[in-house]
């Protein structure tokens, strides 16, 4: 698959502008959270303009009322996660590290309008997507609740989780399973390229 830099034109039938509703700046009486908790939200695209679906999902949560984007991780391009190489486009992955108000069940449903606003499809598992939203950590919460399991059950397997989390948060360490950089060193980085020439921006 062509890889594009950034700044240049992908000529793509499944690229489709960023909704209007979806990049609309919220109330700046929103701007300062009381008590907030800390999250880490995974982000992923294999179809369409990837790196521009990433940076409309960051820009959603910032305008999320009751959260803020604190750090976001550099782009990482890795193959396709359960299936047969080659058999899907790779993804262009991030992380997100948030500071919210909102409980895990409404984070849920916000990362899930997000993604049915940039016309993600759910036909199979692990099958390609415009973008896929997912809370890997929320604090120290760990639940067995089957609609949201925290942390995520598979993050401490996925290095295209744990590489760019471990940029932007060193220290961080998984609920349950312990230092992250750890978990990357068990795991490795194979399949997980780092694309410094491409670049998401934290929101202002």
């Amino acid at each position: 698959m062509s890889l594009y830099p950034q700044g240049t034109t992908q000529s793509d039938p499944t690229v489709q502008p960023v909704p209007a509703s979806v990049v609309e700046q919220v109330d700046a009486a929103d701007m300062t959270l009381s008590n907030p908790r800390r999250a880490v939200i995974a982000l992923g695209s294999n179809l369409g303009n990837r790196l521009e679906t990433l940076q409309g999902a960051i820009d959603a949560l910032e305008d999320t009322p009751g959260l803020r984007v604190k750090a976001v991780s550099p782009v990482y391009e890795t193959e396709p996660w359960g299936v047969d190489p080659g058999s899907q486009p790779s993804y262009f992955n991030a992380v997100v590290v948030v500071k919210t108000t909102l409980p895990p069940a409404s984070l849920l449903e916000r990362g899930h309008a997000i993604e049915e606003a940039f016309d993600r499809v759910r036909d199979e598992r692990w099958g390609p997507r415009t973008i896929d939203v997912d809370i890997v950590a929320y604090a120290d919460v760990v639940s067995d609740d089957p609609v949201l399991t925290l942390p995520h059950p598979r993050a401490h397997q996925r290095a295209f989780v744990l590489a760019p989390w471990l940029d932007v948060d060193p220290e961080a360490q998984l609920p349950g399973h312990g230092p992250i950089a750890g978990l990357l060193s068990d795991v490795g980085r194979t399949g997980v390229v780092p694309r410094a020439d491409l670049e998401l921006r934290l929101p202002e």
